[in-house]
């Protein structure tokens, strides 16, 4: 994430940056030493989309300050 967005891995807690996911499960989370986007816990497939074929889990990247 740090590499995509042009920023240094100090910058991403200077700036506040999270991931928000959508519902109250936390999936995915930040690495903060290496700015990799990684999973938090455990994806249940089958649980999150049980009679859906498309499986897509979406979240939402914070960014305090200017870009």
């Amino acid at each position: 994430v740090a590499k995509d967005l042009g920023l240094q891995l100090r910058e991403l807690s200077d700036r506040g940056m999270r991931i928000q996911n959508k519902g109250r499960t936390q999936y995915l989370a930040l690495h903060g030493k290496t700015g990799h986007l990684v999973t938090a816990q455990r994806i249940d497939r089958e649980q999150l989309c049980l009679l859906v074929e498309k499986c897509v889990l979406r979240c939402e990247l914070i960014v305090e300050g200017e870009m």
